[in-house]
């Protein structure tokens, strides 16, 4: 690891937010202490974060679309990102997610696994899981077979048609069903669900790889009211058991369940910490909420 990284990460992130002027430390009252590791196979977590960005930075034919991003995420949390369009958003998630290579900065999940240097694919592996704002279910097989070809995903072709479920796996399929409030539509072809519930399906069909963290994009955008309700029960419910990064525009989702909330502008963190400490600060209103 990078001399960077050795320095104390409790001064990085009050650096950091002294400049962004909101919140104490990027994730609330919770400290880093980032030190020398080793590269392994598992995520390690002593550090109290699951996912870590560090002086990001790319861009696309001149345009500097991530301006030395620095941005941390603890183990459980609910974080939302919100900004205008632009920002970086989507950019930052394809940086993550492996889709994107920066050009200089570090992405690691956990304490030791540096996600520059596996492709989507492994890190899917890894165990991050992205939704994207449009659902992509298969809409000609039901909700229960959507959720058993997710559970599959991983085996070959030859081993997919030999595959058998066992009953502690058809026991995991059930409990997603109701967790994502599908449980009665277990034999329903997906393509007569509404378009909420084919959001919740696509988090199903995640919840199935059973990821660490879940990176979700606009999740609630073209939602009935009720839908957006149920919706945040669902992330309610899913924060603690799984880490949760929330791109999103509707600020009333948004307070519902975010703990804290970064406003990103330009490439870089604007603003952090609560709601309510975000809708009021000036640089904001000015650059994304307005009046």
């Amino acid at each position: 690891m990078t001399p960077d990284l050795l320095e104390d990460g409790a001064q990085r992130i009050q650096r950091s937010q002294n400049r962004h002027g909101v919140a104490q430390t990027q994730s609330g009252d919770r400290e880093a202490s980032y030190g020398r590791v080793r590269q392994n196979h598992d995520l390690d977590l002593i550090h109290g974060r699951i996912l870590y960005l560090d002086d990001v930075s790319v861009s696309f034919d001149g345009f500097k679309a991530i301006n030395q991003l620095t941005l941390d995420i603890a183990p459980g949390e609910l974080r939302c990102i919100i900004g205008p369009n632009g920002a970086g958003k989507t950019t930052m998630m394809d940086i993550i997610t492996g889709k994107t290579r920066p050009d200089s900065g570090q992405v690691y999940f956990g304490s030791t696994i540096d996600l520059l240097r596996y492709n989507e694919t492994e890190i899917a592996q890894w165990g991050i899981g992205r939704k994207f704002q449009k659902p992509t279910v298969f809409e000609n097989l039901s909700v229960f077979e959507n959720l058993d070809l997710a559970l599959k995903t991983h085996k070959g072709v030859g081993a997919s048609i030999r595959f058998r479920m066992q009953p502690e796996q058809l026991t995991r399929l059930e409990e997603v069903a109701h967790t994502i409030s599908l449980q009665d539509h277990l034999r329903r072809p997906a393509g007569l669900l509404s378009h909420g519930q084919k959001q919740w399906l696509e988090i199903g069909m995640l919840l199935m790889q059973d990821p660490k963290l879940l990176l979700l994009d606009e999740p609630v955008a073209g939602m009935t009211d009720h839908e957006t309700d149920r919706t945040a029960e669902l992330f309610l419910n899913l924060k603690g058991k799984h880490s949760l990064m929330v791109v999103e525009h509707d600020m009333g989702f948004v307070q519902k369940i975010a703990d804290l909330v970064t406003v990103l502008c330009d490439g870089a963190v604007l603003a952090q910490g609560s709601f309510a400490q975000v809708q009021s600060n000036e640089r904001v209103i000015e650059v994304y909420l307005g009046r």
